[in-house]
């Protein structure tokens, strides 16, 4: 990391921060628990809900903190939103079926 341009660093810590201040001031404390321990499994969900959260907040869609519960509501959204359908695909070949005997 040495090598990398120090003012990207200092912009990206900037950023951070920003991001920490928005969400400290938009969750409760059992919520900011929560997200936190998402983001230590699951890091990819934990930003795109950290991402939604501050978006929301930007336009001023929160009417206040949100709760634990609030949160559990937007984790269930995310996961909607990002679940990745799995389906199976049956390709039956037909073959003569050697139990049929023709007497």
């Amino acid at each position: 990391d040495n090598s990398a341009d120090p003012s990207q660093q200092e912009a990206k810590q900037r950023e951070a921060e920003i991001r920490n201040t928005i969400l400290a001031q938009v969750l409760d404390q059992a919520a900011r628990a929560r997200l936190s321990n998402l983001a230590l499994v699951k890091p990819d969900k934990a930003k795109a809900v950290e991402n939604y959260l501050i978006q929301m907040a930007r336009f001023g869609q929160l009417p206040g903190k949100v709760s634990e519960q609030g949160l559990i509501e937007i984790l269930e959204k995310v996961s909607q939103q990002t679940e990745k359908k799995t389906t199976v695909k049956f390709n039956r070949r037909k073959v003569l079926d050697s139990d049929e005997e023709d007497d």
